[in-house]
């Protein structure tokens, strides 16, 4: 079993910066990858950021150039550095461990992003 936890969200300023991080326990051995999603009220889930168990990463298009993905492995923590926020950026955002036979989820750290 893994356990993810979220933390870092909050409200800020378009233009203004956050960090998010993903903390993981439990079977950390077993995780594949680690992905950042995000959903606004009545949009459908998408995904924001991914780092694999060897550090490569894959960006949304939405996000690229603005938002980072990254990894201590010391602390068994995912980080989502978050700049240049726009409105748009508002959301829920989910972090999701998967492993080759299951996929874990967090509850969400609200970012809400101030025009």
């Amino acid at each position: 079993q893994v356990q993810v936890v979220e933390s870092g969200g909050g409200l800020v300023q378009a233009g203004g910066s956050l960090r998010l991080s993903c903390a993981a326990s439990g079977s950390t051995f077993s995780i594949n990858t680690i992905t950042w999603y995000r959903q606004a009220p009545g949009n459908q889930r998408e995904q924001v950021a991914s780092i694999s168990q060897w550090g490569s990463t894959n960006d949304g298009d939405s996000v690229k150039g603005r938002f980072t993905i990254s990894r201590d492995n010391g602390k068994n923590t995912v980080y989502l550095q978050m700049n240049s926020l726009k409105p748009e950026d508002t959301a829920v955002y989910y972090c999701n461990a998967q492993s080759v036979f299951n996929s874990y989820w967090g509850q969400g750290t609200q970012v809400t992003v101030s025009s």
